[in-house]
C-alpha cells in the first residue's frame, strides 16, 4: 500500500497484504536427529508420536527420530489481522476429504528416521506395475502420500507434488488424492493445474463442497471473480463454511464493482479497469508491467506460473473495495490493486508503485507465502528504486538510543500499525535489505527466498546464506548506514 496522494511524494509507503497476513499462532521448530528442521504450530507429544500442524494439516512423526522442540513466543508486535482480513488472501484449510494419516504399514515404512525410504517406494511401484492388484496399488498410494506429506512438512512442495503424481498415475480417480494434490497446487499458485484436478474430482463426486470451495479459490487466483463467486455459493449451499463465507463476501464486492469494467490482457497479466480510466493509461500499465516482469524475473530467478491480476480503481472505490488502512494507496492481496484517479498516462510514481506491488507477487509466490513482512517490504522498496539516504540519520539515532527495529517482531502482519509506526517499519526494512545486498548479492537474496520456500525460518535462511543472525544484521545495517550516508 501507499499513503494518500497528498503525502505520496514525501513518504511513499506500500504494503503487501499477502505477505503481511501470516499465521497468528507462534511457530515452533522441531529438530530431527538427522539434522533436518520442521517449522510448525500446535506441537504435542503423545503415545510415542510428535504431532504438529503445517499448511498440509496435522502430521506426526515417531518421537524416536526427534531430537528436541524449540517453542517460540508470539512476537510482541505481531498483528495477524481479523478473520475477514485473512479471508482476503484465501488462506483456507486443507479439504476435509483430503487423505487422513494412513494406517497402511507401507505408509509408516515410507518415512523413517526423518527421511523417505526411496528404495521402498521404488520396490512398491515396481510390484504394482508388474501386478496392479487393488492391494498393490493401495500400498503405493499409502507410501507415496506419506512421502508427500512429509515433504510438505519440511517445505519441499515440488517433491511433494511428484509423490502425489505417482499415486495418481496408479489410481487417477482416487478422490482424496485428487483433492490433496489440487490443494498443493493452489498453495503453489498453480491454479490451472489445480482446476484440472478439481474438474476430475467433480466428475467423481458432483456434490463435493470441497471441490467447489477449492475451485472458487482457483478461479479467484486466475482473476475470474464471477466464476469464483459461483463456486463459493455452491460450496455454501452444500456445507456451511466460515472461510468460504468470508471469501465469498470479498469476491462479491469485487464482482459487483468490476461488472462494468473494461479488460486488457498480455502474456503475464490480466487487467480490469474502471470505465473512467483512460484506455491509453491501461495499455501503458500493461506495457510497463511486462517490462518490469522481465526485470524482476531475471533478478529473482523466478517466473510466476499464472498470469497476475491487476485492477485499476478510482480513489474512493479503492478504499471501499479493499478496506485497507487509511494510510494506504496500493495493495497486493494476490491481485495488484491501484487507484489511478486523475491520471491519463504513465508517470514515474505510478511506475514505482507497479514495480513495488509486482515484486510482492514474485516474492510471495517464490517463497510459497513464507516471506516475513519486513523482508517483503524492504525488498519491494529496494526494487522500486528507493534508498535510505533521507532516513539514515533518524535510523542510526534510534539505534543508538536502543529504539532499533526488531526484525523478529515485524515478521507478521502490519495491518493494524499506526501511520508513524508503519513509516518506521518501512524505513528499517529498506535499510536492512540495502545492508543485506551490500554484504551479499541479489543471487544471495534469491537463495534466501528459496530457503524460505523450503520451510526455513527467516533468521536461519539469512544465517545460512550471509552467516549473520538477526542481531548481527541489525548491527551491520547501522554500520552500513553510517558508512554509506554520513
Amino acid at each position: 500500500m501507499q499513503p494518500s496522494a497528498a503525502h505520496s511524494l514525501r513518504w511513499f509507503v506500500i504494503l503487501c497484504l499477502t505477505g503481511a497476513l501470516a499465521v497468528s499462532a507462534s511457530a515452533d521448530t522441531i529438530y530431527l536427529k538427522n539434522g533436518r528442521k520442521i517449522t510448525a504450530t500446535h506441537v504435542t507429544q503423545e503415545n510415542g508420536q510428535v504431532t504438529y500442524e503445517t499448511q498440509a494439516g496435522f502430521l506426526s512423526l515417531p518421537v524416536s527420530i526427534v531430537d528436541h522442540v524449540v517453542r517460540e513466543a508470539a512476537p510482541l508486535d505481531s498483528t495477524a489481522g481479523t478473520a475477514a482480513d485473512r479471508a482476503a488472501n484465501l488462506p483456507i484449510a486443507p479439504p476435509s476429504s483430503a487423505l487422513a494419516p494412513a494406517a497402511d504399514p507401507a505408509a509408516s515404512s515410507a518415512v523413517r528416521d526423518g527421511s523417505i525410504d526411496l528404495n521402498l517406494l521404488a520396490k512398491l511401484e515396481s510390484e504394482a506395475n508388474a501386478n496392479p492388484t487393488p492391494a498393490a496399488v493401495q500400498r503405493v498410494i499409502a507410501a507415496e502420500s506419506a512421502a508427500a506429506q512429509f515433504e510438505i512438512s519440511v517445505g519441499d512442495f515440488q517433491q511433494a507434488a511428484a509423490h502425489y503424481d505417482v499415486g495418481l498415475r496408479f489410481d487417477p480417480d482416487n478422490l482424496p488424492l485428487l483433492m490433496e494434490t489440487a490443494y498443493l497446487h493452489l498453495r503453489r499458485s498453480e491454479y490451472s493445474a489445480a482446476l484440472n484436478l478439481l474438474d476430475r474430482a467433480r466428475r467423481i463426486e458432483p456434490d463435493s463442497p470441497d471441490a467447489a470451495k477449492l475451485s472458487g479459490w482457483a478461479y479467484y487466483g486466475l482473476n475470474r471473480v464471477a466464476d469464483a463467486v459461483t463456486e463459493w455459493k455452491r460450496a455454501l449451499s452444500l456445507k456451511p463454511d466460515a472461510e468460504v463465507q468470508h471469501a465469498l463476501e470479498k469476491a462479491e464486492r469485487d464482482a459487483e464493482e468490476e461488472a462494468g469494467y473494461r479488460e486488457g490482457e498480455t502474456t503475464h497479466f490480466r487487467l480490469r479497469y474502471n470505465g473512467d480510466a483512460a484506455p491509453d493509461l491501461a495499455r501503458e500499465v500493461l506495457q510497463t508491467l511486462e517490462t518490469q516482469f522481465e526485470q524482476i524475473s531475471s533478478t529473482l530467478n523466478y517466473i510466476p506460473p499464472e498470469p497476475i491480476g491487476v485492477v485499476l480503481y478510482t480513489n474512493q472505490t479503492f478504499t471501499d473495495i479493499t478496506r485497507a488502512p487509511s494510510w494506504s494507496g496500493a495493495l497486493n492481496d494476490g491481485r495488484i490493486r491501484v487507484p489511478v484517479e486523475g491520471l491519463t498516462s504513465m508517470t514515474d510514481e505510478l511506475a514505482r508503485v507497479l514495480k513495488h506491488e509486482l515484486t510482492h507477487s514474485f516474492v510471495t509466490q517464490k517463497t510459497d507465502g513464507h516471506c516475513p513482512v519486513w523482508l517483503q517490504e524492504g525488498l519491494a522498496q529496494y526494487m522500486e528504486g528507493k534508498r535510505s539516504r533521507t532516513n539514515a540519520g533518524a535510523l542510526v539515532s534510534a539505534y543508538d538510543h536502543h529504539m532499533d527495529f526488531s526484525l523478529a517482531s515485524y515478521e507478521t502482519s502490519w495491518l493494524n500499525l499506526p501511520r508513524d509506526v508503519a513509516g518506521n517499519a518501512y524505513s528499517w526494512s529498506l535499510a536492512t535489505v540495502e545492508a543485506m545486498l551490500t554484504a551479499g548479492t541479489m543471487d544471495d537474496m534469491s537463495q534466501i527466498l528459496d530457503r524460505l520456500a523450503a520451510g526455513s525460518t527467516a533468521e536461519d535462511a539469512i544465517h545460512a546464506t550471509l552467516h549473520d543472525s538477526y542481531a548481527d544484521l541489525s548491527q551491520f545495517t547501522v554500520n552500513y548506514l553510517r558508512k554509506a550516508y554520513f
